[in-house]
């Protein structure tokens, strides 16, 4: 069985089609690690810093996929709106690559949005995502991350009901912030289903 380790998990939309795998999900936010749990009660969940716990921990795994925060790095910061609250870049990201990079063995994945700057390390382009890693993705079709649309819109679309289920954080938020379950997968089968050439091997 495949060791996944899951950081910045949210309720778990990058990990919802993930099959014969041993997932280990790290979330700081204890009300939306509780949903976590109860739409993948078999995973062992933590309510920790994951930035620290792959630090400590993932010589442990066989695959990571981390997402860290994404506000600080989203073209949308550059809007209008946000002008006036100006906020240094959150560089953890190209730590968590940097890291991974250097130091593990597995296979792993970095995925964030498309920045408003180039990125500072290249990253491979799938559909509305940035994502780093040490196989390739390749191009699929999907509904890639879409915001708009009702909370039970999003909810069919995403897979999560979250009817009852409270943790003081906008339920659409909860949603938008899910990367696509299909993507998800996508993702997995390239580093494990795929034949595969590693990015350095090319």
């Amino acid at each position: 069985m495949i060791k996944v380790l899951n950081l910045y998990a949210g309720i778990g939309g990058n990990r919802k089609l993930w099959e014969g795998v041993e997932v280990t999900a790290v979330e700081n936010v204890p009300e939306i690690a509780k949903i976590y749990q109860e739409f993948f009660p078999n995973d062992n969940v933590v309510v920790e810093d994951a930035h620290q716990y792959l630090l400590n921990h993932y010589k442990e795994f066989d695959f990571i996929w981390s997402s860290p925060p994404c506000p600080t790095h989203s073209r949308v910061r550059k809007a209008t709106k946000h002008q006036n609250k100006p906020l240094f870049p959150n560089m953890k990201l190209y730590e968590e690559i940097l890291f991974l990079m250097g130091y593990f063995k597995g296979q792993w994945v970095v995925e964030n949005v498309k920045s408003w700057y180039d990125p500072l390390i290249k990253p491979q382009d799938v559909g509305n995502h940035y994502m780093w890693s040490n196989f390739i993705i390749s191009k699929m079709k999907c509904n890639d991350r879409k915001h708009d649309g009702k909370v039970e819109e999003l909810e069919k679309r995403k897979g999560f009901d979250l009817n009852g289920k409270e943790c003081g954080i906008e339920k659409k938020l909860l949603l938008r912030n899910c990367v696509e379950p299909e993507l998800g997968l996508h993702v997995f089968n390239c580093a494990f289903k795929i034949k595969q050439v590693r990015l350095g091997e090319i």
